[in-house]
């Protein structure tokens, strides 16, 4: 009994840790794009993956992004969620619409550190863009997206293992072109991305913990 309750403490302290990690990394990257311009490496970034551009790539990178447009983000989210509900798992359909909230999260903070875009005179502009640059939005939901994904097909003990790992590796495949997409599509730069990402895993761990640690879950229902 008190070996279990050592585990759990340990659990917590990790939990604990790894969440003030991520906030204490996203918080420098904020402060250090509010107060300096595109430096070496986000400019170096962006030349490196933009001179690998070709047409069928350009499209290619087109098309992933598609996926992160608000209008198209919000109707897979609501697909999905419905998906879940109709398969009879409430939690996890409730777990996929609060991903939305990511996106009004994202929102606020773009307001608010208001930095600007890429522009044509740094960086190949293939995408016309709107509101400010960091957070990207679209990483920020493709990692909550597919990571609360990621989550609950990890918790799901109906799948085999074959079909989980294929399954992961898609979502995972998501959150990676998409965000190098948005480079490579001179949308957003190097920093936006990592922002985003290391915002969506915090959000992710917050919410997957209320997920996993309610009694009425998929593991005991």
């Amino acid at each position: 009994m008190r070996f279990i309750t050592f585990l759990r403490n340990k659990e917590r302290l990790l939990f604990k840790a790894s969440l003030i990690t991520l906030l204490v990394i996203f918080i420098v990257l904020a402060l250090f794009v509010f107060v300096a311009p595109p430096e070496f490496l986000d400019i170096h970034i962006s030349e490196e993956i933009q001179e690998k551009q070709t047409p069928i790539l350009n499209h290619i990178m087109i098309g992933i992004s598609w996926f992160g447009q608000p209008l198209t983000a919000g109707v897979i989210v609501i697909l999905s969620s419905f998906f879940f509900l109709v398969a009879g798992l409430k939690k996890e359909a409730l777990l996929i619409v609060s991903t939305l909230l990511s996106s009004i999260l994202g929102l606020a903070l773009k307001m608010l550190i208001n930095r600007p875009r890429p522009s044509k005179d740094l960086v190949v502009l293939l995408e016309e863009t709107k509101f400010q640059s960091f957070p990207s939005g679209h990483v920020l939901f493709y990692t909550v997206f597919f990571g609360t994904l990621i989550l609950i097909i990890l918790r799901f003990k109906g799948i085999r293992n074959k079909i989980k790992l294929f399954l992961i590796t898609v979502c995972l495949s998501f959150i990676f072109f998409g965000s190098v997409s948005r480079v490579y599509l001179g949308a957003h730069w190097f920093t936006d991305v990592l922002g985003a990402f290391v915002l969506g895993i915090l959000y992710v761990l917050i919410m997957g913990y209320f997920y996993i640690h309610n009694k009425s879950n998929l593991l005991q229902s």
